[in-house]
Order: structure tokens, then sequence, then C-alpha cells
């Protein structure tokens, strides 16, 4: 696979791709490089038709502390000295388009994704988990929509996927106070699958056997079953119906099927060839 990056690794094993937030000297704070490498990333992921199921995972002791305040900091503030109040606040906006078409590009993958998040998981980092099919944690994870403790609203993605994951009412609480929850809340609200272990070990083997355990299956089912889930926002259930009906006469006639029925009657896991 075709794809390198100061910021994030990718690794493919059999069917499963992992991608690394791979800069755990500054706990994987998001600056312009994971924002220019993520589309990047997601689109080798997509040209691969042996990968079924990506894991999105970080290196070091946190996921991620959310936007490099570092790097960003002044330039929302700022469009360059000769710039007026209009050209700055044109270049900001531009950013911030940027920074959610990288993290759409993670959502619009036709793929499963699993995001295995261990220690800190803060503002961009509950966007880029957003973004995610499904989500795991470790007992140590700690999560925040951290953005109006320093006077943003959260525009990354958080406000409009969340409310597909949690309640309103939650979301609410997390966005207006910006607080702090462990693992054991964010699995009660379900803003996480479920817990495992106490460490990003744990949580990405719990991972990486969820993916494995999809990737078994049809890879045609799998992708036209998120596409299906997809296609029933702003649908009412009768147009799903008629969705998933068109879906099926198009793909139900696959070697997949064939081989799903004949290792039923040959009393052996099927081997599915996506086809």
């Amino acid at each position: 696979m075709d794809f390198s990056s100061d910021v994030l690794t990718l690794e493919v094993n059999d069917y499963v791709a992992t991608l690394w937030l791979n800069r755990p000297e500054a706990r994987n704070a998001l600056g312009s490089a994971l924002w220019r490498d993520l589309p990047l990333a997601a689109q080798a992921i997509a040209s691969d038709n042996a990968v079924r199921v990506l894991v999105i995972a970080a290196k070091g002791p946190h996921f991620t502390v959310g936007l490099d305040l570092k790097e960003f900091g002044g330039g929302f503030m700022a469009g360059g000295v000769d710039a007026s109040r209009a050209v700055a606040n044109e270049r900001a906006y531009k950013s911030v388009r940027t920074m959610q078409a990288s993290l759409t590009a993670i959502a619009a993958l036709e793929i499963p994704v699993i995001a295995a998040v261990h220690g800190y998981c803060i503002g961009g980092g509950v966007d880029l988990i957003s973004a995610c099919d499904i989500r795991l944690s470790a007992g140590n994870a700690t999560y925040s929509i951290r953005e109006a403790k320093v006077a943003i609203v959260a525009d990354l993605g958080t406000l409009q996927r969340l409310p597909r994951i949690v309640s309103a009412g939650h979301i609410a609480e997390l966005a207006f106070t910006g607080k702090d929850i462990d693992a054991r809340r964010a699995a009660e609200i379900g803003l996480v699958n479920s817990v495992h272990g106490e460490n990003g070990e744990d949580v990405f083997a719990a991972a990486q056997n969820l993916a494995i355990e999809i990737a078994a299956n049809s890879p045609l089912a799998v992708r036209g079953t998120k596409a299906v889930l997809a296609a029933n926002d702003g649908r009412t259930i009768d147009e799903g119906l008629d969705y998933v009906a068109r879906w099926n006469t198009m793909y139900l006639q696959s070697n997949d099927l064939k081989e799903a029925m004949t290792a039923f009657m040959e009393r052996r896991p099927p081997v599915f060839r996506g086809d």
C-alpha cells in the first residue's frame, strides 16, 4: 500500500488495516500534517480491495489530546500581517472545512471502521471517533468535548455525528460543560461500545479480534450493511426498506452467497472473496 506520513502509520495484516496516530511525543495532538495526511490514508485504504476492516489506534500513552493548539492557536486569529478581516475570516473558514473534510474521508469509507481508544481522547479526538462505526475503550481512557472550555464551538463533526450515537441530553451536558468522563461513563451513555482492560494494548487486542470477526464475513454484505445503515438517515422506514431491496437486487446473486450456501451444505466455514 503506497502511503507514508510523519504522523500516521498504516499497517495491513491479512484483511485488516490499522491506522496508527503516531505522534506520541506530542500526545498525538492533531496538527496540520494529520489533517493533510488523513484523507491520503483513507484513499490508500479504499484503493486496496483486500482490506475489509480498518482499526484506528494510537501509539504512546494517549489516543489524542485533540487539536494542536500550539500550532493552530494563533492561526484562527490572524490571516497574515497584511490581511484584511475578510481575508482572515476566509482563511479560517477554509482551514476548518479542510479539517472537516479529513474526518469525513474516514466516515465515508465503505468498510467498517473501529476506533481503539486509550488515555486521553479530547476535543478533536471525539470528532475522530464519532466518524468511526464502532468505538472500543480501554479502562484508562478519558473523553471530553473540551471546546467550550477554550471558547470554541466544536466544529469538526462531534455536534453533527454524535447525535446519531448518544442521546441529546448527554451530548448537551458534555458539550456545554466540557467536562471529562471516564471509560465507564462513556460506555453507560453509549459513546463507546465496550471497555477492555486498562491500557492501549488491551483495547487494541479487542479491536483486532472484532475486526477479524467482521472480516470473516462476506465483504460485499458488510459493505452493503454499512451503506444501508447510512442510507436510513433522512429516510422514512418505507424508503429505507425500498433502498435495501434495491441494494440486494443488485448484489444478492454473488459468488459469496453461493459460497455461503455451499459451505453450509458441506458443514465447513465459508471462505469469502468479495465477488
